[in-house]
């Protein structure tokens, strides 16, 4: 067996697709278990890994003995009632958390939940809000008012319809010499949108169940695509929930919200969790409208689970 280098492209289940740095694409196996700071993983291989592999001169398949050191990566937690992790990619240079207002609507709380995951590993985010051409004047009023709320935050907003290619060309050049990875739930668009930025891919696209106003999955593990105009992109499967993984609510949550973060150095208390305590100035950023009220529900919601129901309740009292 000879010793190569390479990237993973693509994962289903056991095997995974590895290009070698010489530009080969070589099916392998997993030697050993890869785990990351004893977090139970489903996956011990991610697309975006470096890894070495042994190739079987006699056929096109390898196995895989080494994995490179991770510059980051995007995790989950499998199901919400699973105690082990889902990687969704690694060696990310951007987020692209690409959500919708119609057909179907994304929640606030997935896109925060995703913010955080990508804070806490220190990658930036760039989020899409996609079927612009589907909006009436109500719905494009409130995509502009969150298009607002998250750029004064500090996150890059698009816009765009990739049925109708708006905004592509601007996405293209925001995705240029990167390796980037497209988050969202299922039927926002990710197919149709990758399909629309390299013709010729021909990704699957799937309808919208008319029950639910739901994606039906139609992509089912992770892939990456090198595009013409210079860019990687990693393809998931739709997400319908966004569990947090290795984030301290007590001690970190708060460093993944910028706008709470920013101001926590004001509090009373340096460990202040702006939940109950007493001259937080979060809490009053809060309620002079300097902080968005749906992103400090949503901190609520993530901190203190059911209990933030408790003062969500205060706070509407007050």
């Amino acid at each position: 067996m000879s010793k190569l280098q390479g990237t993973v492209i693509k994962t289903t289940g056991s095997w995974h697709t590895v290009k070698t740095d010489s530009g080969n694409q070589i099916d392998c196996t997993v030697r050993g278990k890869f785990r990351i700071k004893g977090i139970r993983n489903t996956n011990p291989i991610a697309v975006g890994d470096r890894v070495g592999i042994e190739q079987n001169i006699n056929e096109n398949t390898g196995i895989i003995v080494e994995l490179e050191t991770r510059k980051n990566y995007i995790i989950r937690k499998s199901t919400k009632l699973s105690k082990e992790a889902h990687i969704i990619a690694s060696n990310i240079d951007t987020v692209f958390l690409i959500a919708s207002l119609v057909e179907p609507e994304t929640p606030l709380m997935f896109i925060d939940r995703v913010l955080v995951t990508a804070e806490a590993y220190r990658i930036p985010a760039t989020i899409l809000f996609n079927k612009t051409d589907l909006l009436n004047d109500d719905q494009k009023e409130l995509a502009e008012v969150y298009q607002y709320m998250y750029e004064s935050i500090g996150y890059p907003v698009l816009l765009i319809s990739a049925e109708k290619e708006i905004n592509l060309d601007e996405l293209k050049n925001r995705m240029k010499n990167k390796t980037s990875v497209f988050v969202g739930q299922s039927g926002v668009g990710k197919s149709t949108l990758i399909n629309k930025l390299q013709p010729g891919l021909q990704l699957k696209v799937g309808d919208i169940s008319e029950t639910h106003m739901q994606g039906k999955h139609t992509t089912t593990f992770a892939e990456m695509h090198h595009l013409d105009f210079g860019a990687d992109i990693i393809d998931t499967p739709g997400i319908r929930s966004f569990g947090l993984v290795e984030v301290d609510k007590n001690e970190e949550l708060s460093h993944f919200f910028p706008e709470i973060f920013k101001l926590s150095e004001n509090c009373r208390f340096h460990n202040c969790t702006h939940t109950h305590e007493p001259g937080c100035a979060v809490k009053e950023a809060v309620e002079n409208n300097d902080i968005p009220f749906t992103r400090y529900e949503n901190y609520l919601t993530i901190m203190e689970g059911d209990e933030g129901d408790k003062y969500r309740k205060d706070i509407y009292a007050n």
